[in-house]
């Protein structure tokens, strides 16, 4: 099985690669935080073949003391990939319709269960649409897969092993700066950040299209926040989202970091009132 150069794969390539009739399974897992199910969008229009795989039940367990947004059980989201027409060869394609938050982080679960053929639509929906390639609003039924869940394949932090990586190495917080800076938070009933880490808020990774930055810009950004070529580097987010997306875009920067993620996050490290907070560091400037 041959790994993927790039966790990106663009509209124009998989566009091409399906008019060549590879057998790919492509997934929507649309998803927008606070909002409805997007299941009605996906009935509306979706990529052809495209099935539908819902957050909520698949790519996250109960909120609880793991956090807003846990790890799944790994049995019910093997069964959701198999039910998706996932097998352990077939390569696959995730978007999602908003920033490939969702599509992230379901390219980060495949890889934690050691799928090697899996890629982030980039610019998702709304840049496949934007180039007029074809939609389909008729019903999607695949034939089961055969997927089988062999975790780990990418490195998980609780909280002490974040606290360790913002003490010896690198520690990212993915959310907007200002809630890094304890300002405006409105989701969590703490404000501020572990103590260490450096922000780098994950929605910067991306183009006004929604594509991500190109590879080199990327590996600008990070540096700038003292990422270094093959370092170690962890993330967290509010609640493992956002993290995911940044270890997105730490594969595409080709800087050959080695990133493991806090899934619990904020949510998860406030948990615990003996854990310290931070507030008020500044963040690199803008563009650095």
């Amino acid at each position: 099985m041959t790994r993927p150069c790039s966790p990106l794969v663009s509209a124009e390539q998989l566009a091409t690669r399906m008019d060549d009739g590879e057998p790919l399974v492509v997934l929507d897992v649309s998803w927008q935080l606070g909002a409805p199910s997007q299941r009605p969008l996906y009935d509306a229009a979706h990529l052809p073949g495209a099935a539908w795989v819902d957050f909520e039940e698949a790519l996250s367990a109960q909120p609880g003391d793991g956090g807003r947004h846990p790890m799944p059980d790994i049995a019910v989201f093997q069964a959701a990939m198999r039910a998706a027409g996932v097998d352990n060869e077939s390569p696959v394609v995730v978007y999602d319709r908003s920033s490939s938050l969702a599509a992230s982080r379901c390219w980060w679960l495949l890889e934690y269960c050691a799928h090697e053929r899996v890629q982030v639509l980039d610019g998702g929906f709304g840049r496949w649409s934007a180039l007029g390639l074809p939609v389909s609003d008729e019903a999607v039924r695949p034939r089961p897969g055969n997927f089988v869940a062999t975790p780990p394949g990418r490195d998980v932090l609780d909280a002490d092993g974040a606290a360790e990586y913002a003490d010896r190495a690198v520690l990212l917080d993915a959310r907007p700066a200002d809630r890094f800076r304890g300002e405006n938070e409105t989701i969590d009933p703490v404000a501020g950040h572990i103590p260490g880490a450096v922000s780098a808020p994950a929605l910067a990774n991306l183009q006004e299209d929604g594509r991500f930055l190109p590879a080199d810009d990327l590996a600008m950004r990070f540096t700038s926040r003292g990422v270094t070529p093959h370092c170690e580097v962890g993330v967290y987010c509010g609640s493992g989202v956002q993290a995911m997306h940044t270890a997105l875009a730490l594969d595409a920067s080709g800087l050959g970091t080695r990133s493991a993620v806090y899934v619990g996050s904020w949510s998860h490290w406030i948990t615990d009132p003996d854990r310290a907070v931070a507030a008020g560091t500044p963040e690199p400037a803008p563009g650095a």
